[in-house]
């Protein structure tokens, strides 16, 4: 395995690069960083040449200084390492920030994975719930332990469970993760306003998504989410939608051996 650092411009960003053949890129939820995919990595590695990264503000990478471009950052990662094309796989803001990319550079996109993610401009219908209006609250009085465990509530166990219902490691693991990027408040400073969004927004244009795509979600995430992955697949032309039961915003962490099949299994048939 390679790991080093690429200069993004505002700070470095940490990356691990392994395996031979077409390269897989995967690109983390919001709230973890590129730690997530440690159950995917020797499974994906056999077949590709995989590469994850930390966005600024999470893991190794450098905090976010202000307003970040996620998918600028992937470009110029891509750029430093000589990718010219890739297969984009990403969970939650790193779906969002994948179907952005491959809007934005279709040239370089082999094919399309969004886990647990909604396009730039879908809006959340009902109220938001309850548990985001306190995690806010905690991060506005500093209360970092509070905030973070609010996070782990709403991502990991998701909108229909109780901690003790969902496997103790992942929690912890996730948890571990997600403080990094809290304690740098890494959402306040670069996503709440991100610099430079897709204009117009992903929304409107997911038919112009003209390569193979792949929609994943878990059937106990919050239920916004599954309705962002119908319009996904319903607007991406060909698009195949897999819900993954028992388990909610992070599935390949929950159920490691089942998506690592689905996601070979449709790159493979490529």
């Amino acid at each position: 395995m390679t790991a080093g650092y690429a200069d993004s411009g505002d700070g470095k960003l940490y990356y691990e690069i392994e395996g031979k053949g077409e390269v897989l890129v995967l690109v983390h939820a919001g709230f973890v960083d590129s730690r997530m995919w440690g159950g995917q990595w020797n499974d994906f590695t056999q077949h590709y040449r995989v590469l994850r990264f930390d966005m600024r503000g999470f893991g190794k990478s450098d905090p976010a200084a202000g307003p970040v471009s996620r998918r600028q950052d992937l470009y110029l990662l891509l750029q430093e390492l000589g990718i010219e094309h890739a297969h984009i796989l990403g969970c939650s803001m790193g779906g969002e920030t994948a179907i952005d990319f491959t809007l934005e550079h279709p040239e370089m996109v082999l094919s399309l994975t969004v886990v647990s993610g909604t396009p730039g401009g879908f809006e959340m219908r009902g109220p938001p719930p309850s548990k985001v209006l306190e995690m806010l609250q905690a991060l506005e009085q500093g209360d970092m332990d509070r905030a973070s465990d609010l996070q782990i509530r709403l991502w990991v166990d998701g909108t229909f469970r109780q901690p003790e219902q969902v496997d103790s490691r992942v929690r912890t693991y996730a948890a571990e993760m997600n403080r990094i990027a809290v304690k740098n408040r890494t959402w306040a400073t670069a996503d709440a306003n991100p610099l430079n969004p897709l204009n117009p927004p992903a929304v409107g244009r997911l038919a112009e998504i003209n390569v193979p795509a792949l929609i994943m979600a878990g059937s106990l995430d919050n239920p916004e989410i599954l309705r962002a992955a119908d319009l996904l697949a319903n607007e991406i032309k060909g698009a195949k939608k897999i819900i993954i039961p028992d388990s909610a915003h992070v599935p390949n962490m929950e159920k490691p051996a089942e998506f690592n099949r689905i996601v070979l299994d449709f790159l493979s048939r490529l």
